[in-house]
Parts: structure tokens; C-alpha cells; sequence
């Protein structure tokens, strides 16, 4: 069956294309209508006798049948228009959608349905399909009426209604089609680039977002085209297909905008994209499971997506100055898709009169955005390889040309520039790895299992300082180099120098190549050293490169691995520092934020305790007036250690700011907290703080401590019931502990 229609629609998409297709027989009911609030009763015949009534007095003038005024809660509508005297072979009446279900009727005889009406005149959403209701030939001046229920926004028909042939309905619906169908299949085209483009190292995430924000207009579009309904007809299923794709529009758009946006933006486009994704699973599933209605859902996302519009807005036009010619046509491109999203918004809640916006152009002039700038770089490069390409050819072309007299040596420099393209690939390759490893280790691991291939025909040796000592040791070793023990720091000492922090330095059988590596804060220090050898094999005549141009590349290449492996620890390193408090070494408020949300969740989730202990330091004040901040940040630390050894190891202690501590203790009650808070609190009270040959102190603390499910109704409320019992213990006097009054 549904074969047999999709055969039938390709055989008639020619003639959607020719002019006027679509035009004839057709005749649009703009005017003429009537309306009336309520429900008619039926009478025995099934006969509704609102339409057999002589006194025409309840039915009122309507320009179109569409949201009467007056509605005041009335969720039942009757509509009739006297059709026009014409004659045609096989005539129907086209409505481009109702709202929500109709029965209607031609001289009082039901001749189409759409939904199902209940004996209170209610009813169910079935979908916003367009309807196609066949007339007799013999409709000519009769009354068309429709029975309307609906508790969305709108009541009525929604759209155009018009009066034309069954064929030239197809063609209508072809020719109105074509366009979305071309946008759906761009949009879909650019899925499978961002695909193939996100398995390639480089802009996964980029490329990956492009990719489902392409999706989602594609599936939009294809489920919003009207020709869809005569290949399966399934409106409420076309219609969720629907929902669920303009509901990720946002996500993918706020996870776009993340891509190019930094620091306090990211939190707010968090907070856009997973609103939206909340939304996207909360309605659709309410709508599946029949809680609500699937028509409802659109007017409140139609406002978080103006909301949400508005914020990308400022955010795009904040970035717009500083953003890349790339980036400036993506976000044009999505300006302009969000404004036609934006027509289409007024249009369907009736802010603008109903027109047929172009949202699909939109879609479409993304992806020829993606599709143009990927073209582009594909071309720039193809340029650049023919440049480089053109380049050699010059070079090559020079040498033949001096060739005539030396043959021979030519014959060597040409095995030489082979060589040397050959490994400066090879360098590439890893460099690239390296940069994408998951870890400082991990890149060394690379440099190890790469580096013979890339020293090849030297024999080496690599090593690397072992942590925590000034000592090098053996790493991997290669073609016939001699095992040598290792290196002390007193050896690449003089490499310390930046002016020859890359400079071979020459032993008795060979050389000696440094691996300068940046660290957070310092400056570059060695952390591997590569001994290279001459192999027994290495020169036998003139097929091999020359040992002083091979070092030399080797040099090079040494200063691109160790740039590598700066990035890599200083990406690292930073990761690392962004949790950590520099002055106690406790781990920091950032950390205990996300630490107690997760922690949170699973206490909930697995019914299991969770408690929380503010601690702050009582009169720290004072203290630092009286002994200086330098005293003041030794006694801190001394009370982050003695808090982080009076806890179990799976107590985490983290410094919330100032003088402030949180602990958060998995699987601990009230009880236990308390235990822990009050043992901590006397390891505390018995510190004296050494400071330039004094003992400073005694110093104290008090400690507010809540428990999950003892005194909060949610794991989350946790810290402020904490802070709330913190200063209970500092109006009490200080120096001790309280737990929050269940």
C-alpha cells in the first residue's frame, strides 16, 4: 500500500513542477461563514438539529472559521459556510488543519471524521493533519457544516480552506512540498558530512553538533511537509517526529553557541541546552503516556524558545566582532533560521495573519552554509597541496637542469628530499596524536612507540626522568644501541639554557638529544633525553641520508615534540589546579559543588544517608590582625590537615572559602556526623600554631552538621541546613558543634 503511493507520487512530482499546476479548479472559502459556541444535540437519525433549526438567530458572521469571539472556556464550535455553484468531476474540500478534531457535515449528513467525539461533545488530539473531504457532485448550494472540539489555544479550522478537484489537490500538495523536500534532503546531506567529518581528528565536537542540529531540521521539515501524509498517513506519529525535533532545535543550537563561547557564557548555555533537553523528555513523555495532550505542549515551549532565542542573540552578537569568517556565516545562517522560526511562531499563536512561512529555506540556507564553507577549506587545501605541489615540481625541474653534470649527486639529494618528506610525515602524524592523547603519560607512551620509526637508521635509546628525582632512566632502546644505565641531572645541566635548550650535545659515539617540557608556573625543565647511535648498517653508500642532515631534522623535530608535550602537561597541570586550593591542598569549592550534586543524586537514588559539616574557624579575624595573613594561612593549613586526618578515607574535606571547611560524608547519619564533627573539632582545639620560633594558638572551630533523610526532605538542602546549624554553634558561643533540630 504505501508502495503503491510513494510509485504514485514520484510518477506525478514532473508535473508539480509546471506552471499554473495547482491553480485550476480551485476556489478559496474566505468568506460567507458562520459560527456558533457549543454543541448541537442530535436527534434520532443522528441528525444534528442545530443545522434543521429555522430560527437563525444563534449563528453568527465570521470572516473565517477560525476562533470566534467570545470563547470564555467553551471548548465546543459549530462552523457552516453555503458552497459556491460550481461543477466539477470529483470535488473536495481542502483544509490545511484543524484544531483539534471535527465531524462534518453536508445538509445534515456526516460525510467525514476526523478523531473521535465522546457523549460530552469532547475528545482526544489526533494529530494536525491536512484533510481532504470529498463532496458529491451534487454539493452545489448546499450548507457545509463542521463540529469542532478543542482545548488548545486555538478552536477551528486553522490555515486556508479551499474547494477544488482531488487531482489538483495532489498537485497542490506536490507543488507545495518540493521545497521542504529539498531542504529536508540538504539538511539530511550535511548529517552525513558532520558524520564523516567527526570521526576525523580536529573538530569532532563541532562537526558532531552541526551534525544533530542538521538532523533535527531534517526530521522537522520532512515531518511538517505536507506530502508525507499520503505516503504513510499517521499524523499523531508525524506529528510527535515533529514535536521531538523542533524541541532539540535549541539544544543543538545553545551546544553550538558552547563551542566558540567561554567562561561564564558556558554556564548559561548549560542552563539553556539542558532546560530544553528536560523539556523535550518531560512533555513528549506525558504526551505518550496520555497525562496530557500533545497539542499542549507548544505554546510553552514556544515561549522558553523566544526566551532562549533572545539570550543566543546577545550572546551571538557579543561574539560576532571577535568570532572567524566561519563562525560569522554559521551564526547568520542560524540568525536568519531563527527569525523565520520566529514568523512561524507569531503566525501559529495568531500574532500574524496565517501565511506559509519559509521555514524550510532557512534549514536549507544552513546547509548550504556547512556545504559552501566545507567546499571552501576542501578547495583552499587542494590550492595549498597544488601550490606545494607546483613548488616541488620548480624545484625539482632546477635540479634536473644541474643534473647534466652531476647525475650521481642528484641522484642522492632526490633520495634525500624523499627521506625527508617521509619523516617530516612521520613527525606530523605524532605531533597530531600526541596533542589528542588523554594524558601527559599517555603522550610520552606515543613518543616511545613512535620515536625508532621516526630515528630510523639511528639506534637509540629514551629516557625519561624518573618522577621525583633528578635521576633519567631507561625508556625504550632500538636497532644496536648500547644499554647504558642512564643519565644524572648534572649531564643536560648546560641544555638548561633557552638559547640552547634544543642543541645536541655530542658524545664519544654519538649524541645526546634533550626534551624540555613547560610546567604550570616554572620554566622549561628536561623530562627525557634521547641517546642516538650510529646503526652498523647505517650509510653503506649512497642510498642513505646524510648523518648531519638527519640530526639536524632530528633537532627540529625534538622542538615540535616538546612543544607537544608542554601543551599536553600545561593542559593537564591546569585541569588539575582548577579543583585544587593552592594554599591548603584540599581539594576546592568548585569541586565540593559538583562532588555534592553527584553525591546527592545517588543518596536519593539508592535510599542510602548522606551528610554535610561546615567548619569555620572562630575569631580568624582577629587572629590575622593580630599575627599577620602569613601566620593566618599556616593556621589554615594546619586545620585543613588536622580536618582531613579526622575523617574516613571516604570523607572528602574541601575548603568552601575563607575560613570555611564542608565535608561530605557517603553513607554517614547524623549520629556518625556528629561523632566525626566533635572529634574533629577537639583535634583542632589542641593545635598550636608554630610561627618564626613561636607557638601561636590555641585556635578553634565551630561545626554545623545535617544529615539526609534525618533532617532535610531533599539531599540537596543539605548545605544550607549545615550553614544554619553552623550558626547556632557560633551564637552559642563558638568552639563547638550543632546539628540541625529535626
Amino acid at each position: 500500500m504505501m508502495f503503491g503511493r510513494i510509485l504514485l507520487l514520484i510518477l506525478m512530482l514532473p508535473t508539480a513542477f509546471l506552471p499554473g499546476t495547482a491553480l485550476a479548479d480551485n476556489l478559496l472559502l474566505d468568506s460567507g461563514w458562520q459560527y456558533r459556541w457549543g454543541d448541537s444535540p442530535f436527534d434520532a437519525n443522528g441528525r444534528p438539529e442545530w443545522l434543521s433549526e429555522v430560527n437563525e438567530q444563534d449563528w453568527q458572521d465570521i470572516g473565517f472559521p477560525s476562533n470566534p469571539p467570545g470563547r470564555q472556556g467553551h471548548e465546543n464550535a459549530w462552523f457552516r459556510i453555503t458552497l459556491p455553484e460550481v461543477s466539477w468531476s470529483d470535488p473536495v474540500v481542502y483544509v490545511y488543519s484543524v484544531d483539534l478534531i471535527t465531524e462534518v457535515y453536508l445538509d445534515g449528513e456526516k460525510i467525514y471524521q476526523y478523531g473521535s467525539f465522546a457523549n460530552d461533545g469532547g475528545g482526544r488530539f489526533e494529530g494536525w493533519p491536512w484533510h481532504m473531504i470529498p463532496l458529491p457532485e451534487t454539493f452545489s448550494g448546499k450548507t457545509l457544516a463542521f463540529r469542532v472540539w478543542s482545548d488548545y489555544t486555538d478552536i477551528g479550522l486553522w490555515g486556508e480552506v479551499r474547494l477544488m478537484d482531488r487531482p489538483t489537490l495532489y498537485l497542490r500538495i506536490l507543488n507545495q512540498s518540493v521545497g521542504r523536500l529539498v531542504a529536508s534532503a540538504f539538511s539530511l546531506m550535511v548529517v552525513m558530512l558532520a558524520l564523516v567529518f567527526a570521526l576525523v581528528p580536529g573538530n569532532r565536537r563541532l562537526f558532531a553538533v552541526i551534525g544533530l542540529f542538521s538532523l533535527a531540521s531534517a526530521v522537522m521539515i520532512l515531518a511538517e511537509t505536507q506530502v508525507k501524509q499520503l505516503i504513510w498517513h499517521a499524523p499523531l506519529a508525524w506529528n510527535y517526529l515533529a514535536a521531538g525535533s523542533y524541541y532539540l532545535l535549541p539544544v543543538a543550537m545553545a551546544l553550538l553557541f558552547s563551542q566558540w563561547m567561554t567562561g561564564r557564557n558556558q554556564g548559561l548555555l548549560r542552563l539553556v541546552w539542558g532546560g530544553h533537553l528536560v523539556y523535550l523528555v518531560v512533555a513528549l513523555g506525558l504526551a505518550a503516556t496520555g497525562v496530557i495532550n500533545l497539542s499542549s505542549t507548544f505554546p510553552p515551549f514556544d515561549g522558553l524558545f523566544l526566551l532562549s532565542l533572545l539570550i543566543l542573540f546577545a550572546l551571538g552578537v557579543r561574539h560576532f566582532r571577535a568570532a572567524s569568517e566561519t563562525e560569522k556565516l554559521i551564526l547568520l545562517a542560524i540568525l536568519l533560521y531563527s527569525l523565520l522560526l520566529v514568523f512561524d511562531m507569531a503566525v501559529a499563536h495568531g500574532v500574524l495573519a496565517w501565511r506559509r512561512v519559509p521555514v524550510a529555506w532557512g534549514s536549507l540556507a544552513f546547509s548550504l552554509v556547512v556545504v559552501g564553507i566545507t567546499l571552501r577549506h576542501y578547495a583552499d587545501s587542494q590550492r595549498l597541496a597544488q601550490s606545494m605541489l607546483a613548488t616541488l615540481e620548480s624545484r625539482v625541474a632546477e635540479r634536473t637542469a644541474e643534473m647534466h653534470a652531476m647525475a650521481s649527486q642528484e641522484r642522492v639529494r632526490s633520495k634525500l628530499l624523499a627521506f625527508e618528506h617521509m619523516k617530516t610525515a612521520m613527525l606530523n602524524d605524532l605531533v597530531s596524536e600526541m596533542q589528542g592523547a588523554g594524558g601527559y603519560h599517555e603522550a610520552q607512551a606515543l613518543l616511545a612507540l613512535k620515536l625508532p620509526q621516526l630515528a630510523r637508521p639511528f639506534a637509540g635509546v629514551f629516557y625519561q626522568r624518573h618522577s621525583g628525582t633528578q635521576d633519567f632512566r631507561l625508556s625504550y632502546a632500538w636497532g644496536n644501541a648500547s644499554d647504558r644505565s642512564g643519565f644524572d641531572d648534572l649531564l643536560i645541566s648546560p641544555l638548561l639554557d633557552p638559547e640552547n635548550q634544543f642543541t645536541p650535545i655530542s658524545l664519544e659515539n654519538g649524541w645526546l638529544l634533550p626534551i624540555p617540557v613547560q610546567h604550570a608556573g616554572t620554566a622549561p625543565t628536561v623530562d627525557a633525553v634521547i641517546l642516538l647511535e650510529p646503526a652498523s648498517d647505517h650509510l653503506p653508500g649512497d642510498d642513505q641520508p646524510d648523518e648531519l642532515a638527519l640530526l639536524l631534522f632530528l633537532q627540529r623535530a625534538v622542538e615540535k615534540i616538546s612543544i607537544a608535550l608542554s601543551g599536553v602537561r600545561l593542559k593537564e597541570e591546569f585541569e588539575q589546579y582548577s579543583y585544587e586550593d593552592a594554599l591548603t591542598g584540599l581539594k576546592n569549592r568548585r569541586f565540593f559543588d559538583e562532588l555534592l550534586h553527584r553525591e546527592a543524586a545517588i543518596a536519593e537514588r539508592m535510599d542510602t544517608p548522606l551528610t554535610v559539616l561546615i567548619a569555620d574557624v572562630d575569631k580568624f579575624k582577629p587572629f590575622n590582625d593580630t599575627f599577620g595573613h602569613e601566620a593566618g594561612d599556616e593556621a589554615l593549613r594546619l586545620v585543613a590537615d588536622s580536618l582531613a586526618s579526622s575523617f574516613r578515607d571516604t570523607d572528602v574535606v574541601c575548603r568552601y572559602g575563607g575560613e570555611e571547611f564542608v565535608v561530605i560524608m557517603a553513607g554517614a547519619d547524623l549520629a556518625r556526623g556528629v561523632e566525626r564533627a566533635e572529634a574533629a573539632r577537639l583535634e583542632v582545639a589542641s593545635l598550636l600554631i608554630p610561627f618564626r620560633g613561636q607557638e601561636l594558638g590555641p585556635i578553634t572551630v565551630s561545626i554545623g552538621v545535617a544529615s539526609w533523610p534525618e533532617n532535610a526532605r531533599r539531599p540537596g538542602d543539605l548545605l544550607m541546613l549545615a550553614d544554619e546549624a553552623l550558626y547556632a554553634a557560633k551564637r552559642k558561643g563558638r568552639n563547638r558543634v550543632e546539628s540541625v533540630v529535626a
